[in-house]
């Protein structure tokens, strides 16, 4: 970053924290609610898409990301559903190089894997910086049990993916009963083809709303099948990253475990969905509609910056301590018949 945006973004665009010192360095962007995968985690049954004509231009986006950046963001990921599916996707992530100049340090995209073939290539040329990419089973069958699509493409995208010049990450959500004999296997996997595996534990954001505690694979429970194969070490240093770091074997590996060893008091990111909903958490029931402000804020008026940031900055202040105060404030308006709105993974983003 030269010295003129150092100075501009340190005496005019001060940056975003929330009530507990938190300082906001990372955003997700999702780019699209739509995915061609039906993963149970995520998607329910019968989702009720976007409407296309809702969703906000890519020229919107970058105008507010140009503006979060101004803001203290070091890092943005394009997630959805899955991102490849909206068509200009690729151009975007080469438009958003323009932020460098401000302090933009990474780009990132979280895919299932699917479409990664087609535009591996171009992703890498566009300046995109790292892929996550989903592979919660090995198994074809079970993989399609899981996801109603075929195992061989996902495969095909990483090799294609790690062939244009990726280092690649591997997301894979553990579910008791389900997959949760896949962990040795995608161990074994990541260390044959080079890829750094991190394990997620299973989160109430599923599609139909079906979560439940028995069904999630705790980060300890996962060190102790890993540790009948491999010498585990724990990492030190997570700072504000999601997964805690180990090796097996000394080869590299996270967990990411919200719900048995959260890392909120940590947390560093914002999410704005597809249609310019705004949220501080994973978890927010409440968002902030930001799409007549972003719309407003392209026109270059000058109170329109003003409304724009300072909703910004009065909803991100009111970030919750983490995940379990949300449970336990829905809990307590559950118990009081009020109702509270529960947002699946597929329209906030990963």
């Amino acid at each position: 970053m030269n010295s003129m945006a150092h100075l501009e973004r340190e005496n005019l665009f001060p940056v975003f924290q929330d009530q507990f010192g938190r300082v906001k360095r990372k955003l997700r962007i999702s780019v699209t609610d739509r995915c061609n995968f039906k993963c149970a985690y995520c998607m329910p049954e019968h989702p009720e898409w976007m409407k296309k004509h809702d969703l906000l231009s890519f020229e919107a986006l970058y105008s507010f990301c140009k503006l979060m950046v101004k803001h203290g963001i070091e890092q943005i990921r394009i997630t959805g559903g899955e991102p490849l599916m909206r068509q200009g996707v690729v151009h975007f992530i080469a438009q958003l190089q323009d932020l460098r100049q401000y302090g933009l340090k990474r780009i990132s995209m979280t895919t299932n894997g699917h479409y990664l073939k087609l535009y591996a290539t171009d992703l890498k040329k566009s300046g995109l910086d790292d892929l996550n990419i989903s592979l919660d089973s090995l198994d074809p069958e079970q993989f399609y049990t899981l996801t109603q699509k075929p195992l061989q493409p996902v495969l095909e995208g990483i090799h294609a993916a790690q062939q244009a010049g990726f280092q690649i990450k591997i997301n894979a959500v553990l579910i008791k009963g389900c997959n949760d004999n896949q962990i040795l296997p995608l161990t074994r996997w990541a260390s044959k083809v080079g890829a750094e595996l991190r394990f997620i534990e299973f989160m109430p954001l599923d599609g139909d709303q079906n979560w439940s505690a028995s069904s999630v694979v705790t980060e300890q429970e996962i060190l102790d099948v890993l540790k009948t194969a491999f010498s585990v070490q724990i990492q030190q240093g997570q700072g504000a990253n999601p997964a805690r770091s180990y090796t097996a074997d000394g080869m590299p590996f996270g967990i990411i475990s919200t719900i048995s060893n959260s890392f909120c008091s940590s947390c560093d990111r914002l999410r704005l969905n597809a249609q310019g909903e705004f949220f501080n958490c994973l978890f927010s029931t409440q968002g902030l509609q930001l799409k007549p402000y972003i719309q407003a804020y392209m026109s270059n008026d000058c109170v329109a910056n003003l409304e724009l940031e300072t909703a910004l900055n009065t909803y991100i202040w009111h970030k919750e301590p983490g995940f379990h105060a949300i449970q336990a404030k829905q809990n307590s308006s559950l118990n009081s018949s009020n109702k509270t709105r529960k947002i699946s993974m597929y329209m906030i983003g990963g």
